[in-house]
């Protein structure tokens, strides 16, 4: 692996960015081979090798375990509430923040937030992890952990943007003070954009951001269920390095979809979002093959066609009405006179 990752920081393409270095972002695309590479022999064992092979990463692997439900007392109560408030509240916290990063749009991590709610309701006859109380999605989730994030993501992307950028070598910086001033700047964007994704633009970008979306939710959804199916437990390290992973994988994917929605003309897609892609897709198929027999229970009937109205409405629907149906009045051009007046 060692080898691999300083052959790409040699060899590899660049990426969309240049801080902390650029090599430090090609060894992050080979991370993101290797990755998938790890995900297809994954792909190819049968559920109870891949059980025994976690055993590998962690001789304590390997045993099922038991599945935690947080709607056994959902009274609204400060002993319930002290109850449900574990670790994880902070793991909400942290994970939203990155995603405010990643995504750069108040609104889209927004609509993020409340489609992932929407989807534990509709799993938990699956995992009994998504499970919880009304207040526990709602006010504990939504409200105060994946809102702070979000909120403190969204601060930060406004503090770069407004942030002056000046660029001095080390040579013509002569006080020690300054020297290591600019050595911790080096950890910092070279510059930063503004993330604008206007989905009604056009079809274009419409459909790119619905995709972005779904394998966001995708990748969210993929660590519960890799956790379940693998017999990880949820406060297992390999899932917070699969997490800080994801994070430094969907950071230059996501400035290279935005590049590629917003560039025209003959523009391809980076490679960091392909892999990235491909990671989350195998991810998915590693569930779909190893969920054979483990969910007897059926989806109820109002989460069908419910999911089925939404999808009918966002895939077809609405683009339909938006970019072929309704034709927006053209933008009212003044004269020199208009203006004066």
């Amino acid at each position: 692996m060692g080898c691999f990752v300083f052959i790409g920081m040699l060899q590899f393409r660049d990426g969309p960015f240049i801080r902390p270095s650029v090599p430090f972002w090609r060894a992050v695309l080979s991370l993101s081979v290797l990755y998938q590479m790890v995900l297809v022999f994954l792909l190819f064992l049968n559920k109870d090798e891949a059980r025994r092979f976690m055993v590998y990463f962690d001789t304590g692997l390997g045993e099922q375990l038991p599945e935690r439900s947080y709607a056994d007392q959902c009274d609204l109560s400060m002993e319930t509430f002290k109850n449900q408030v574990d670790i994880f509240v902070l793991a909400h916290v942290v994970g939203w923040y990155g995603k405010a990063i990643i995504l750069r749009d108040y609104w889209l991590c927004w609509i993020l937030s409340v489609t992932f709610e929407l989807c534990e309701y509709s799993l938990e006859h699956q995992l009994n992890n998504f499970a919880e109380c009304w207040w526990d999605h709602w006010i504990l989730d939504v409200l105060v952990c994946n809102w702070g994030g979000i909120y403190l993501g969204v601060k930060t992307c406004q503090y770069f943007e407004m942030k002056q950028y000046t660029w001095v070598g080390f040579r013509q910086i002569k006080s020690l003070r300054g020297k290591a001033k600019r050595a911790v700047q080096q950890f910092t964007p070279h510059d930063w954009t503004r993330f604008e994704w206007k989905a009604t633009s056009s079809p274009k970008n419409y459909f790119g951001v619905v995709g972005l979306m779904i394998v966001a939710l995708q990748c969210e959804l993929n660590c519960f269920y890799l956790k379940y199916l693998l017999w990880v437990p949820p406060e297992h390290p390999i899932n917070t390095y699969r997490l800080i992973l994801m994070f430094l994988f969907s950071l230059p994917a996501a400035r290279d979809v935005y590049q590629y929605l917003m560039a025209s003309g003959d523009t391809k897609l980076g490679a960091h979002a392909w892999l990235m892609i491909c990671n989350i897709m195998t991810e998915t198929i590693i569930c779909l093959k190893f969920s054979e027999n483990e969910f007897p229970v059926p989806a109820p009937m109002v989460v069908k066609v419910a999911w089925s109205a939404v999808a009918f409405i966002v895939l077809f629907a609405f683009p339909l009405w938006r970019f072929i149906i309704y034709q927006p009045p053209p933008p009212i051009q003044l004269s020199y006179d208009d203006k004066d007046e």
